[in-house]
């Protein structure tokens, strides 16, 4: 059953006379009661071998949510074969289910709600690993495969969009609370948004509403299929951070296209490119060296090019990093947006929600300290110790970790 928009709930903002909401307080996220106002950030667990789910997987967000987070999210469940970043990576549908229900129920044992990121990766996608080319709004060589993406038909795209109901129902069969729709990294509907990776002349292509359609047509599906059975949020970009990605403004207009469509019942608002430009989204130092180590030949090779050191530029780290980009779609908009990036310390949190944010999401802070949230919360702490140093991120092929100390988590 399709949800009224006029029933979806509107964000808590702060009047100048209401206190603040308190970010360790129980929240509703749609339909979805959620014990605080934080959420474990999609970011890829390396721990799915062969494509399922694994107790490795499921110790990994327990760690978080008997920590203390109120809202954890399985990253990078692909709607279809084509549409994973590489071949280690779960493809929701029949033959995952159960490993995906099996989850769910020790997540909802530790007290914490479960979200699954789902999403097509198009042009991030590793067509080599995957055995198929990978897809994108336009035709395009791929700096992961050194094959070439094929520009997605009209065809493609139905089936795809059915695919992302496929995949909502199966999560939601599995016990899943919240359905993340990826829109933003230069995955697949990211690459549509973008002008400078979408050069289409038809329906799909040109300004910005037709550039928005592929988005706008997946959340109004998903939600159809799914009703008020969960909460469906969308990740989308406050700035791609390269030319001819998705600009702050042009992202505003399409948030308040989502929002006026009311198929959504937040969105997270990120930033940068998988493909073009991932450090815009990460901050902090930069680990050439370390990436290129773990990457396959020839991109090791390349990575260690002029060009390929250029690929991955350095942004220094500052606290709430997207904040001042972030606080335009709050003026802009009405629905609750959940608040990413460089998010470490409690007074950045209590600010988050005095600005009118819902939620905050955090990642390489939960990464290094799986019990922050509950440790903040509890005041015997005030901030993380995540040094930012980015070394993490080349471990999502062995097993995302933090490499500055013990292994928090199993690897195998």
């Amino acid at each position: 059953m399709a949800s009224d928009a006029s029933q979806r709930p509107a964000a808590d903002v702060p009047a100048p006379d209401v206190p603040a909401p308190d970010v360790f307080a129980p929240a509703r996220l749609g339909p979805v009661r959620l014990r605080n106002r934080t959420v474990k950030a999609a970011t890829f667990e390396g721990r799915a071998p062969q494509g399922r789910v694994t107790d490795a997987l499921i110790d990994y967000h327990l760690a978080v949510a008997r920590g203390g987070v109120g809202l954890t999210t399985v990253a990078y469940l692909a709607v279809a074969p084509e549409g994973r970043t590489h071949r280690e990576q779960i493809v929701v549908g029949p033959q995952t289910r159960g490993g995906l229900a099996r989850m769910a129920d020790a997540i909802h044992e530790a007290g914490a709600a479960i979200a699954g990121q789902v999403g097509h990766a198009g042009p991030v996608a590793n067509g080599r690993s995957n055995g198929v080319h990978a897809l994108a709004a336009s035709r395009m060589p791929s700096p992961l495969s050194m094959q070439m993406v094929r520009s997605a038909s009209d065809a493609d795209l139905t089936r795809i969009t059915r695919d992302y109901v496929a995949a909502a129902r199966t999560l939601v069969d599995a016990g899943f609370d919240v359905l993340e729709l990826h829109m933003a990294h230069s995955y697949l509907i990211s690459s549509f948004l973008a002008p400078g990776l979408n050069r289409r002349k038809d329906d799909w292509g040109g300004p910005l509403e037709r550039r928005a359609r592929l988005g706008r047509q997946v959340a109004r599906a998903v939600r159809d299929e799914v009703g008020d059975s969960c909460a469906v949020t969308a990740k989308i970009s406050v700035s791609d951070g390269f030319k001819g990605g998705v600009t702050t403004d042009e992202g505003i207009e399409y948030a308040a296209m989502l929002e006026s469509d009311g198929a959504l019942d937040a969105l997270q608002l990120s930033g940068g490119s998988s493909l073009m430009n991932p450090m815009y989204l990460f901050r902090g130092e930069t680990p050439v060296r370390e990436f290129a180590e773990s990457m396959p030949f020839p991109v090791r090779w390349g990575m260690r090019t002029p060009i390929g050191r250029g690929f991955l530029k350095t942004y220094p780290f500052e606290e709430a990093y997207f904040r001042a980009k972030a606080l335009r779609f709050r003026e802009a908009l009405s629905m609750p947006l959940m608040l990413l990036g460089g998010i470490n310390r409690a007074d950045t949190m209590e600010q988050a929600m005095a600005d009118g944010f819902d939620f905050v999401a955090m990642g390489r802070a939960l990464l290094r300290e799986p019990d922050l949230v509950a440790r903040l919360a509890a005041g015997r702490a005030a901030e993380g110790v995540c040094i930012h140093c980015n070394r993490c991120m080349p471990t999502i092929y062995s097993g995302t970790r933090c490499v500055v100390i013990d292994p928090p988590f199993p690897m195998q």
